[in-house]
Formats: C-alpha cells, sequence, structure tokens
C-alpha cells in the first residue's frame, strides 16, 4: 500500500503595497497570498490585522513595524518573517523583532546601480542649475541664449565627499571618477588599501574634517540611532559657502530645518535631494529656496530594480518556508 503524501501547506504571506505585476503573480502561484490592489498604505490598525494572520508579512519601507504592531503579532504568534520589500529597516523595530523572534529580511545589492545612477544626476542637476532651467522653459519667460545666461559650475576637478562608502557608496566613487572628481570618504571602517587605490579615494578619520575641505557630498548610509541628524547647523557651519548635498539615503540623517536655514542663509550652495525627513511632507521652504533639487524618493524607481526586489523577497521566503536561513536576513540569533 502506497505511503499517503503529504502536503506542505503554503505560508500565509500578505503584502502591504503593490508590486510589480510579474512579482505579484509569482507569488500568488507559490503562497497564499493576499495582495493590496488599491495601493493605498495601511494604517496601524490594519497593519496590526495583518500581523495577527499571516505568517509572513512583506512591508516596504514606509510601513511602521513598530513594537505596537509586533506586540499585536504576538498575541497570535503566527507572524515569523518579515520579508522586506527594500534595503533599509529603519522602520522596522529590530529590537521588537529579535525579542518576538521575527526573522527579518531585506533586499541588498539589486538597487546599487540605480541608487548610484540618481546620486550622479543629482550632482549634475544641481551645480548645473539643470531644475530652473527646465522650469524657466516651461515658465515661457526664457528668451534666448546668452553669454551670461543660466550660469552654474562645471564638476570636473571638484573634489566629492561620499558619507558611507558600501556598495553604493564605492558605485558612486566609481563614477565619480569618470566625471573627473577627486573622492574623499568617510566611513566607520577604512577600505582596504587597493579598494582605495582603485577609487584613488582619500579617508577621513573625521567626518567634520572632510566636511570642511569637499565641494560636494553625497549621503550614502543607512539611518541609524548614531547616524540620526548627523548633519546638522553645525556640520553646516564647516562646509565651504560653494558646496552642495546630495541626499538618496534618508532623509532623517539630515536636519532639514538647519538645511533650510543653511541654503537661506547662503552658508551652501545648494542640495540634490531625493529623501526627505517627514516623507511625503517636504519643508515648503524647499520649493522655493534656489539652487535645491527635489525628486520624489525616486533612487531605486527603475522597472529592473523593483523586479530585482521582488525576486529577492520570493527567494527569501521559500528558503524561509523550507526550513533554512533566508539569504538576506538581517537579524540573527535565535533558532
Amino acid at each position: 500500500m502506497a505511503a499517503a503524501s503529504t502536503v506542505r501547506p503554503r505560508p500565509k504571506v500578505i503584502v502591504t503595497r503593490r508590486l510589480p505585476q510579474a512579482v505579484e503573480t509569482r507569488m500568488a502561484e507559490l503562497f497564499d497570498v493576499e495582495l493590496n490592489l488599491t495601493d493605498e498604505a495601511f494604517s496601524q490598525g490594519q497593519m496590526a490585522d495583518a500581523v495577527r494572520r499571516c505568517d509572513v508579512l512583506v512591508p516596504t519601507v514606509t510601513d511602521e513595524i513598530d513594537a505596537g504592531v509586533l506586540a499585536a503579532a504576538a498575541e497570535t504568534g503566527r507572524l515569523k518573517l518579515l520579508a522586506n520589500f527594500g534595503v533599509g529597516v529603519d522602520h522596522i523595530d529590530l529590537s521588537a523583532a529579535r525579542a518576538a523572534k521575527v526573522v527579518v529580511t531585506n533586499t541588498p545589492g539589486v538597487l546599487t546601480d540605480d541608487t548610484a545612477d540618481m546620486v550622479m544626476a543629482l550632482i549634475l542637476s544641481v551645480p548645473r542649475r539643470l531644475a530652473e532651467g527646465e522650469k524657466l522653459v516651461r515658465s515661457g519667460e526664457w528668451r534666448g541664449w546668452s553669454p551670461t545666461g543660466m550660469l552654474g559650475h562645471r564638476i570636473t576637478g571638484k573634489r566629492l565627499g561620499i558619507i558611507g562608502m558600501g556598495r553604493i557608496g564605492r558605485a558612486v566613487a566609481t563614477r565619480a571618477q569618470s566625471f573627473g572628481l577627486t573622492v574623499h570618504y568617510h566611513n566607520r571602517h577604512r577600505l582596504p588599501a587597493e579598494i582605495e587605490a582603485e577609487l584613488e579615494a582619500t579617508w577621513w578619520d573625521s567626518l567634520d574634517a572632510m566636511l570642511a575641505r569637499v565641494d560636494i557630498i553625497t549621503i550614502n548610509c543607512p539611518h541609524t540611532p548614531e547616524t540620526h541628524h548627523m548633519i546638522g547647523a553645525a556640520q553646516f557651519a564647516l562646509m565651504q559657502r560653494q558646496a552642495y548635498i546630495i541626499n538618496t539615503a534618508r532623509g532623517e540623517i539630515v536636519d532639514e530645518n538647519a538645511l533650510c536655514e543653511a541654503l537661506a542663509a547662503g552658508k551652501i550652495a545648494g542640495a540634490g535631494l531625493d529623501v526627505f525627513e517627514n516623507e511625503p511632507a517636504v519643508d515648503p521652504r524647499l520649493l522655493d529656496l534656489p539652487g535645491v533639487v527635489l525628486v520624489p524618493h525616486m533612487g531605486s524607481a527603475t522597472f529592473e530594480g523593483r523586479q530585482a526586489m521582488g525576486e529577492k523577497v520570493i527567494a527569501n521566503i521559500r528558503v524561509w518556508a523550507d526550513g533554512h536561513r533566508p539569504p538576506d536576513q538581517v537579524l540573527e540569533g535565535w533558532a
């Protein structure tokens, strides 16, 4: 008599936002999935309800998974995996997740080139005043070329200071070399000598010392308690008046009020921002200041990048469901 086959139940997966259609379709094939077809962000109440009912939650970087949400999950004990659709996990209370023995994964590596490209786009756009020029053409007030019209600054020969020399920081450094920028960087740990030589990069143990010497600053580090408001009034006071700051990492790393004051006072020349401290709210002063380029958190917004993120989420869920350590697990320390 043949032994009865054992069919492993599919994990219940709840996705908090719309994902690329191919990703959602593949999830439907593999899991008992509940999709958010409206793409409206979950309220904290909806989030709490979701974590009570699922084995796996797929949140995004705009979802706040705090201790209260994880306490709601503990009421049923069903939630076992937070498969984050994104690299940053500063929106997840990692201590509470560890205490609840909920595994956290993310999607590193697949957004490196997209984000580095956005950094370079902003580095080019701000000194050359591209946003101002585009607005001038659309306004109908442009009166044609003139020798002194829309003058900006070239970036070739300038010093670039990179804060955070991980995957994205190094990708920015590689691109910067092609534009004739001299690379400086501040990082928790100095890079190996061979990588420094390849990037022709100068390391600064002191962030403040670097800020005082470079022409363009780009932020490419994660948001943590240590990096919160890492750039504030004291740091802007150190920067050269012709300096520009670029932020594609997290808005909370920069004190946005201090940034507005520094720009208004002419302490720095401009800023290129893809992220904001209180997203989606933007300080209205930034909307009117010259020398500022603002884009809506789109550094990783490519079809290819989003697809790759979804594939990583699926891989993490499948490996976890098979009883193994997910390849992109953020936290360790439990069985």
